[in-house]
């Protein structure tokens, strides 16, 4: 495995396997996973948390179960962070589909199988064109992946603001009425998503940067001073762990430009 691009703020997250159980529920208010029982997984979770994103990973892997899971958030989220180079960036979120795909296909009820595999191809379609990804028949996928995820873990947040963008995404590419037809996109839905994902984590800065992103899709510029509050409290947020941390920055980079 090559070297990845380290985290940027080293030492700002010094999480141990107990402060970690003591802040789990806080933590993974987005994504509903269990506090795992097996101390490998858990302490491949501590390295996530840390911001070790390739030991986070690495360690995932060898633990297997439940660790392909950290194994999968630490691959893709690296990917859509801190990975500069567009090639790799794919690579690594067709690999991290790939691996929660045959997850989901062991384990149908773990919900972040079905999630981390949505999110991936996700990232993937955002990457090679929304445009391109739907021809290909990713957006069923996706959008089938992510609704699979809610069902089987109803205050999963996360999985409703990546559903959200997809909705504002597919309507954004092909317009209401194909969107609609076609793919299942409604705004309503779309919107109603997003406020759903803040109630269940008040304090998810992704989830206001995804919200302002939709906003501006599907209503233009008369949304833009709303979209623009919206960045503004995500800047504003006190990050809780590493991966957080990221969002906070590209709240704070997304204002400067």
């Amino acid at each position: 495995m090559a070297q990845w691009t380290p985290f940027p703020h080293p030492g700002a997250y010094r999480f141990d396997s107990a402060t970690l159980k003591q802040q789990w529920p806080q933590l993974h208010c987005g994504d509903a996973e269990p506090l795992p029982d097996d101390a490998a997984v858990l302490q491949a979770w501590v390295l996530f948390h840390n911001g070790d994103f390739q030991e986070a990973a690495q360690a995932g892997l060898s633990a297997g179960g439940a660790g392909l899971t950290v194994a999968n958030r630490a691959t893709a989220l690296y990917a859509n962070y801190l990975e500069k180079r567009e090639k790799a960036r794919l690579d690594l979120f067709l690999q991290v589909a790939e691996r929660a795909q045959a997850q989901a296909v062991a384990a149908p009820g773990n919900a972040n199988a079905w999630y981390l595999q949505a999110y991936a191809l996700g990232r993937y379609s955002q990457g090679i064109s929304v445009a391109k990804a739907l021809a290909q028949g990713l957006g069923s996928k996706v959008k089938g992946a992510l609704e699979k995820t809610i069902a089987l873990a109803p205050g999963h947040a996360d999985a409703r603001i990546a559903l959200g963008a997809f909705h504002a995404e597919v309507i954004d590419k092909v317009g209401a009425l194909i969107g609609g037809m076609t793919y299942g996109a409604k705004k309503e839905k779309g919107l109603q998503l997003f406020a759903e994902a803040l109630k269940l984590n008040p304090g998810s800065a992704i989830a206001r940067i995804e919200y302002a992103n939709a906003l501006v899709m599907l209503e233009g510029d008369k949304r833009m001073d709303e979209a623009t509050a919206l960045y503004e409290q995500a800047a504003a947020m006190e990050p809780r762990d590493a991966a957080e941390h990221l969002d906070v920055d590209l709240a704070r980079a997304e204002l400067q430009d």
